[in-house]
C-alpha cells in the first residue's frame, strides 16, 4: 500500500461494495481497501483449489455451483476496487451525493406542535368521547401518538445503475475549435538502394500521404417539468434533472467509441477491425486479428499470441479490455506451467492483470460468444482519438411548452481510430 496516499486510502474505504460471502468461512470487509484486496486474494486461493478440482474430474452439481458462485463474488469485489482505483486515478474523491442533506420535515413538524400545543380539535374530542375513553397511544393514530413516529422520506433519489465504460480515461482526448479536425499521414515508403561509385542513380520512390476527418457527431436531450413542481419540490430537480442527462451522455458516447456506425455519433473501434464496416477506412490498413483458438471459447495460448502480436513499442502502457462476463472466462485459464493467468489486484491503485497486462472493463464489449470481438489489447491512447467540440451546453426554456420548463441539453464529439497499429483484437472462434 506504500504507493498510496494515506489521504486516498481514507476516502477510498467510504466506499461500500455489497456485503457477500465469497466462499467458504469469508466474507467481505467492506469499509478498508487493504482488507478488501487481502479478501480478493483469499478468494481467489478458494477459487483456484475449487477450479482445480473441477479440472481434475471431480465436478459435479455442488462443485460447480461453488466455483461459479466465488467467481461471481470475485467478479464484484474487483469491480469495487477497480471503482476506487478509478477515483484515485481521477483524482475525485469527496462527492457525496447528498449524504450530508438533513431529513428536515417542514410538514410534520408544524402538525406536530399543533397537535403539542393544542391536542385534537374539540371536535374531535367530542366525537371519541361519545365512544368512550380514549385510545391507547399507538403508532396507527396520528392523534393517539403516531406524529411522533413518523414515515421520514429522504431526500435523495437512489438511482438505478448505468455502466459506463471509461474510455475517456484511456483513449486520447483533443478539444476542437472548428467543424472537425484533419489528421494527415505518412506511409514511410520511401525507397533506397546501394551503388557503386560510378553507377547510374535512377530516381526513388516516395512516401504517400493519406488524410483522415474527425468530425464530431450531436447528442441532445430535451427533458420537461413543471414550473410548480420545479418551484415546490424538495429536491433540486435542475440539478436532479441534469445529472441524469450528463450520466446518459457519457453511456451514450461510450457506446459509440466501442461500436458506433459513424452516422451522427463517433466510429467506434470495433469498427476498424479486420472484415468490420471501416476496416478499410484508415490509410495504414485494419486494427489486426487474433483467433481465440477455441470453438465459442478463448485458449490460454491466444493471450500469449495477442499479447506477442502488438508491436514492442507500444506495449508500455498496453492494457486489456473486456466486459466482466469475459474477464470471467478468462479466469480459469492456465499457462504450461499451471499459473492461473488472471491474477487479482494487489494494492489500492492497482488494475486486475492478464498475463501480466493490465485488465480494464468496458461494460459495452462483446461478450464470449461465436465470431464476437470479446477483448481488445494495446494502447489506447495511441489508437483512439476523442474530439470535443464544446462541453455540455444546457438552454432553460420556460416559453415552449407552457407551463412547463423544458432543458434542452446538447454536446457535440466525435471519435475514431487514430492508429490502428497499437491495438489488437481477440475474436472468438466459429
Amino acid at each position: 500500500m506504500k504507493h498510496v496516499s494515506s489521504r486516498a486510502l481514507a476516502i477510498a474505504s467510504a466506499l461500500t461494495p455489497p456485503r457477500a460471502i465469497i466462499g467458504q468461512g469469508i466474507r467481505a470487509d467492506n469499509t478498508d481497501p487493504k482488507a478488501m484486496i487481502s479478501q480478493i486474494q483469499a478468494a481467489f486461493e478458494e477459487f483456484k483449489k475449487a477450479n482445480d478440482e473441477k479440472l481434475n474430474g471431480k465436478a459435479d452439481v455442488v462443485l460447480d455451483e461453488k466455483v461459479e458462485r466465488i467467481d461471481a463474488s470475485i467478479g464484484n469485489f474487483q469491480k469495487a476496487i477497480d471503482d476506487i482505483n478509478a477515483k484515485i486515478a481521477a483524482a475525485s474523491f469527496g462527492g457525496g451525493g447528498g449524504g450530508d442533506m438533513k431529513p428536515v420535515d417542514p410538514e410534520y413538524s408544524e402538525t406536530w406542535a399543533k397537535f403539542f400545543r393544542h391536542g385534537d380539535d374539540e371536535s374531535s374530542i367530542r366525537a371519541k368521547q361519545k365512544d368512550g375513553p380514549r385510545a391507547q397511544m399507538t403508532v396507527g393514530s396520528n392523534p393517539d401518538g403516531g406524529y411522533l413516529a413518523p414515515i421520514e422520506w429522504d431526500r435523495t433519489i437512489t438511482s438505478k445503475l448505468k455502466e459506463i465504460s471509461p474510455m475517456r480515461q484511456n483513449a486520447h482526448v483533443q478539444s476542437i475549435s472548428g467543424a472537425g479536425i484533419r489528421k494527415v499521414y505518412n506511409d514511410r515508403a520511401v525507397v533506397s538502394g546501394w551503388v557503386g561509385e560510378t553507377a547510374a542513380r535512377p530516381a526513388t520512390g516516395t512516401p504517400q500521404l493519406g488524410v483522415l476527418d474527425f468530425v464530431p457527431g450531436e447528442i441532445y436531450a430535451f427533458p420537461f417539468a413543471s414550473q410548480n413542481l420545479l418551484e415546490d419540490s424538495e429536491v433540486n430537480l435542475e440539478q436532479w434533472l441534469g445529472g441524469e442527462v450528463d450520466v446518459e451522455f457519457s453511456r451514450q458516447e461510450n457506446i459509440a467509441f466501442v461500436s458506433g456506425d459513424g452516422v451522427n455519433k463517433p466510429f467506434g473501434v470495433l469498427t476498424y477491425v479486420v472484415g468490420a464496416a471501416n476496416a478499410a477506412k484508415h490509410p495504414w490498413g485494419a486494427i489486426g486479428v487474433i483467433n481465440s483458438g477455441a470453438a465459442a471459447a478463448i485458449a490460454p495460448d491466444s493471450i500469449i499470441d495477442i499479447i506477442q502480436d502488438v508491436p514492442a513499442s507500444y506495449r508500455i502502457g498496453a492494457k486489456f479490455y473486456m466486459n466482466r462476463q469475459t474477464q470471467s472466462s478468462i479466469r480459469k485459464l492456465k499457462d504450461g506451467q499451471n499459473n492461473y493467468l488472471w491474477q487479482p489486484s494487489y494494492a489500492a491503485g492497482q488494475p486486475a492483470t492478464l498475463a501480466g497486462e493490465a485488465i480494464v472493463e468496458f461494460p459495452d464489449m462483446p461478450g464470449v460468444a461465436a465470431g464476437n470481438i470479446a477483448a481488445l489489447y494495446g494502447n489506447m491512447e495511441l489508437t483512439y482519438l476523442i474530439v470535443d467540440r464544446i462541453g455540455i451546453i444546457v438552454l432553460r426554456d420556460p416559453y415552449t411548452n407552457k407551463p412547463f420548463v423544458g432543458f434542452y441539453t446538447r454536446k457535440r464529439v466525435g471519435g475514431g481510430v487514430t492508429n490502428p497499429e497499437p491495438m489488437r483484437a481477440l475474436k472468438i472462434s466459429a
